[in-house]
């Protein structure tokens, strides 16, 4: 599988759930985030259940990224699609919370959405037209490493089996795709070695996992990029006479 392109250096981040929809709050993720080795977090929290936090004043506190995300929970693709809309203009990086058929087709088809979050949970399940997809839209899978870490058993066998088939699926059709641990809460992290680790039973090596964590980051820059003013259109952006001689410039052949 190929991830050079997808990642932008070699930062890692994880992506949290905090409380109200975790137990720890931002603060406490984002000191554990740099114990741990991680340069940033993701606040994930669904949509129903937002944390309230100053971003910058924990980044500049515990010497981690923040960033502001949200994981859509919904019933039906309609549903979905509306609250897509809602949360795309503020938030850096919207997922959707798959685990049925309607709702992972719904996401991998939408440009708007950043990541299919737990696409093999429940009901859910990826196959090559998903897998196109989302290649074709920039739709990143989640390998969520959740069960495999925290559950035992037969759903911890079943999650094995799941996000190996995923990883079959993504690695040919060169899906896009991000790699967390979902921590809800500050004991549920794991550093990134450890994540390397469990990758390596689902058939990753560790730079691959690495390239998963990265491009929580990558899609945090981008989409800030998108959000500024110098954006034109995608892969176009206008630069001031200090940078460069033209009105016009075109550095990143990602922008979708």
């Amino acid at each position: 599988m190929s991830d050079t392109d997808r990642r932008a250096d070699d930062s890692a981040f994880e992506a949290v759930h905090a409380h109200p929809d975790g137990e720890a709050t931002v603060a406490r993720h984002a000191l554990t985030a740099a114990e741990y080795g991680f340069d940033g977090v993701v606040v994930r929290n669904h949509g129903d259940a937002p944390a309230e936090f100053d971003a910058d004043e924990i980044a500049e506190q515990y010497g981690v990224e923040v960033v502001e995300g949200v994981e859509i929970r919904a019933e039906d693709p309609s549903r979905a699609s509306g609250f897509v809309g809602n949360h795309r203009r503020s938030k850096t990086v919207v997922a959707v919370h798959g685990g049925t058929p309607a709702i992972n087709r719904f996401a991998v088809e939408q440009s708007a959405v950043d990541v299919l979050a737990h696409p093999m949970t429940g009901d859910g399940d990826v196959n090559h037209v998903l897998a196109k997809a989302a290649a074709d839209n920039g739709v990143r899978f989640e390998f969520s490493f959740e069960r495999v870490l925290r559950a035992d058993g037969g759903r911890r066998v079943q999650a094995i089996r799941d996000l190996r088939k995923l990883r079959e699926i993504v690695e040919t059709y060169d899906a896009p795709y991000v790699v967390s641990a979902d921590p809800r809460s500050h004991l549920q992290f794991r550093a990134p070695r450890d994540l390397a680790a469990v990758g390596e039973v689902l058939g990753f090596d560790a730079e691959q996992v690495r390239a998963g964590l990265a491009e929580w980051g990558r899609i945090a820059e981008r989409n800030r990029r998108l959000a500024s003013d110098a954006f034109v259109e995608p892969g176009v952006y206008r630069v001031s006479a200090d940078d460069a001689g033209d009105e016009e410039a075109s550095p990143d052949s990602d922008d979708r």
